[in-house]
């Protein structure tokens, strides 16, 4: 479908033999960087003849006429493991900028229906001997369809709204109607699936289990009580199938021996509150998109979360799509085309590759399998020694920092050589990365003003009765929490 991924892929009699497996392009810095770890990383040691490549860039979108979009769905329900770079939506400004025919819809959406999504595992990455933002692991399961990514809408005047349901066998049922008052008003329509909820259930209690977490589930059921049943259904399975495995290896202990219900607001605070991880959260696809965007901001950064699609083909056999939790680095590539140096962090892409290849090794079940498996290890432990080492991107070494391109060129050099050991022992104190500047316009006379009014002894510090009462006059103190189950 595309002429642009040109990575030479014949088979060699000293490569390891890559499963097959959909590699899905995009464009920018983040196709940039991917180019680059392809061709030094991957196509000088692995054949990869059997992948099938899919440009999901919105120009070849657009030459297609989108066609390119629904072979790869298809080539994804077929093979079942995916690799997915960033991808752009366009806007109506982007549609302009880059000629397109027209503002071509979202290519995630398309693919959690095409490979009926079930879930979206968002999970931190951890470094051993780098300070992060959890000290443990933090899973989140997000439901992969529904909700308002679907919805539809009109733009209306003053009346009256009604949404009716026709069901297969026949007849009508009154959804909902009411007065609508207002001279404009969005009329919006959405529904959210149910009978995937028990898969995801599944699959979010056996993460937890296998990572010692303890299991939430979330939602804002108080006030939207369409979703009762998601939180009855999760339960539902966790009682008959995993709550006695649970409570057997302590991961009940936090609350109360059951499993707890947190309403979303609750869960923000607790995301931030609740540092030391150890825990995993499952929800609706909206506030699960939300949630796992504080959890990233906690943990650092977009860059170190996972992100991963699991959905069902009509055998039951599970389809798994790997792909970077942030988006294609727009600003940096701006920066690479003026022709400045740049450093991008690759790992959540690199995590993703990863995770695409091994589940590709172990569906195929081929020859090279345990290779390809320790191969792409490897790579994993490369680039965490030596972001533990002081040898990492600018994001965590500071301006001392490898380029984009020297980085990549680093861990070329390492797998050729074989070196793995940091200079640094992994697991000491550890690295803590260096703050990243911030370029906004603080009123720094307006901050300490505010520190003048909480400094109530005018000792030139703040104490923790100080730092509380400021908390409570700001109305951001976190509070005690009843949970609901």
């Amino acid at each position: 479908m595309s002429a642009r991924l040109t990575y030479s892929s014949a088979a060699a009699t000293d490569k390891l033999k890559a499963a097959p497996m959909v590699y899905i392009a995009g464009e920018e810095m983040t196709h940039y960087c991917m180019k680059l770890i392809m061709e030094k990383w991957i196509t000088p040691n692995v054949d990869t003849s059997k992948w099938e490549y899919y440009d999901l860039s919105c120009k070849s979108r657009d030459d297609t006429e989108d066609k390119v979009l629904h072979a790869a769905v298809e080539a994804g329900s077929r093979i079942g493991a995916i690799f997915k770079e960033p991808t752009i939506t366009p806007s109506a400004v982007q549609k302009e900028k880059f000629g397109l025919k027209k503002t071509w819809g979202s290519p995630n959406g398309a693919m959690r229906r095409g490979w009926n999504g079930i879930t979206i595992s968002r999970d931190t990455i951890h470094i051993k001997g780098m300070e992060l933002g959890f000290k443990r692991p933090v899973l989140f399961e997000r439901q992969a369809v529904g909700g308002e990514y679907g919805a539809g809408y009109k733009m209306v005047g003053k009346g009256r709204a009604a949404t009716f349901f026709f069901p297969e066998k026949g007849g009508v049922q009154v959804v909902d109607e009411r007065n609508v008052e207002d001279t404009e008003t969005a009329v919006v329509t959405y529904s959210n699936p149910l009978d995937n909820v028990a898969d995801l259930a599944h699959i979010f209690y056996k993460r937890c289990y296998e990572n010692d977490c303890t299991p939430y589930v979330v939602t804002k059921k108080t006030v939207f009580k369409w979703q009762e049943g998601f939180w009855v259904k999760m339960k539902m399975v966790f009682d008959e199938h995993y709550k006695e495995q649970f409570l057997a290896k302590g991961l009940l202990e936090r609350c109360g021996g059951e499993l707890q219900h947190l309403i979303s607001d609750a869960a923000t605070m607790q995301i931030i509150r609740w540092t030391d991880g150890g825990f995993g959260m499952a929800a609706h696809n909206y506030d699960g998109d939300m949630l796992t965007d504080q959890v990233a901001q906690v943990h650092r950064s977009p860059g170190f979360i996972t992100s991963n699609l699991t959905g069902k083909r009509a055998d039951g056999v599970l389809i798994k799509e790997f792909e970077a939790s942030h988006g294609t680095v727009a600003d940096m590539w701006e920066a690479h085309l003026r022709g400045e140096e740049t450093s991008l962090n690759p790992l959540g892409m690199v995590e993703a590759l990863i995770g695409a290849m091994q589940h590709a090794a172990r569906l195929e079940d081929g020859a090279d399998k345990d290779e390809i498996i320790t191969f792409t290890t490897k790579i994993r432990l490369i680039i965490h020694n030596m972001m533990v080492s002081g040898k990492g991107t600018r994001d965590l070494c500071g301006p001392s920092g490898l380029t984009t391109e020297a980085f990549v060129d680093e861990v070329a050099r390492r797998l050729v050589s074989g070196e793995i050991e940091s200079e640094i022992e992994v697991g000491s104190e550890g690295v803590t990365p260096p703050e990243i500047e911030s370029d906004d316009e603080t009123d720094e006379d307006f901050v300490m003003k505010l520190f003048s009014q909480f400094d109530t002894d005018g000792n030139g510090s703040i104490d923790f009765k100080e730092f509380t009462s400021a908390l409570k006059k700001m109305k951001v103190a976190p509070k005690k929490l009843e949970f609901e189950r």
